[in-house]
């Protein structure tokens, strides 16, 4: 029989994943870089706090929405089947209202100590993915992640906003990039579980389209996002640092997404989409130093 220590922990846990901490890690990350490149010189560190707790806050309130709306549907999948609600660790009244407090709290943590701007952005994001993707297009259209990855996108653009107060075009180019990226980062995930978005009746791309066509417009995207990622050495907001990164994990990109189509190899569908995430990563990573370098080289 369980401790009272052993439920504690099990509870804090399932409150944990709730979160998406993964997923949330990723999104500060963006958003912490845009922070910086938003920035000469490093910024004040009010804003790298009290910025990226509320953006954590209200990313965490959105996944938390996720596993509410999508809990009849993850114990079908072997990916989601032992999530807090699928499992019962936690119930639907308290996830909502879990959610509601770590909204809340981020929204007021926005407000009051970065922005309107940022509040209003943030909260415009989190109704993007909690209720417009993941309560209608995720059912509605095999095109839900390219409409629905707009709100994905959008960390980047609030750490920027959490700096400068006002959107400016180099923090557009950040969502543009994330923007292009989701579709072949999530339909590589999606080939790898079609059977299972199928047996929930998710219309994902390869699930209405096939495999194959899903495969190409993979190769498409990353493409487009190669020629994307270079918006920034174009417009003179990194330099040749972050040119030869970009190339670099580019056209790594696009050799799995050919790797993919070619099926020459095991496992091709979930390396892509283990590389997406390493790439987006790297990516960021590279205009943040070559960012910093040109600041260091220019003083």
């Amino acid at each position: 029989m369980a401790s009272n220590d052993d439920r504690v922990k099990a509870s804090w846990r399932s409150y944990l994943e709730l979160c998406k901490p993964n997923v949330v890690a990723l999104m500060i990350l963006t958003s912490v870089i845009g922070m910086m490149l938003a920035s000469p010189t490093f910024p004040h560190w009010k804003v790298m706090l009290f910025g990226n707790l509320g953006i954590a806050l209200m990313a965490a309130s959105a996944a938390a929405i996720n596993h509410i709306v999508d809990r009849k549907i993850d114990p079908i999948m072997s990916r989601t089947r032992n999530r807090p609600l699928a499992k019962g660790n936690v119930d639907v009244t308290h996830a909502l209202l879990f959610s509601t407090i770590l909204g809340v709290s981020g929204m007021a943590l926005l407000i009051t100590q970065i922005n309107a701007l940022t509040a209003w952005l943030t909260f415009a994001s989190l109704i993007g993915y909690a209720v417009v993707y993941t309560l209608f297009l995720k059912r509605a259209t095999p095109q839900n992640i390219v409409i629905g990855g707009l709100a994905g996108a959008a960390p980047p653009l609030l750490g920027w906003t959490s700096v400068t107060g006002v959107v400016e075009p180099n923090s557009l180019l950040l969502v543009l990039i994330i923007f292009a990226w989701t579709p072949p980062h999530f339909w590589a995930l999606a080939i790898h579980r079609k059977a299972e978005y199928a047996k929930a009746d998710i219309p994902m791309l390869p699930v209405t389209h096939g495999e194959a066509y899903t495969k190409v417009q993979i190769l498409l995207y990353t493409l487009i996002l190669l020629a994307i990622s270079l918006f920034p050495f174009i417009t003179g907001m990194s330099g040749y640092l972050y040119l030869g990164a970009a190339l670099a994990l580019g056209l790594r990109f696009i050799y799995w997404a050919v790797v993919m189509i070619r099926n020459v190899r095991p496992h091709a569908a979930i390396n892509t989409f283990k590389y997406s995430i390493t790439y987006l990563m790297l990516l960021f990573l590279a205009l943040l130093v070559d960012h910093y370098l040109v600041a260091y080289i220019g003083t």
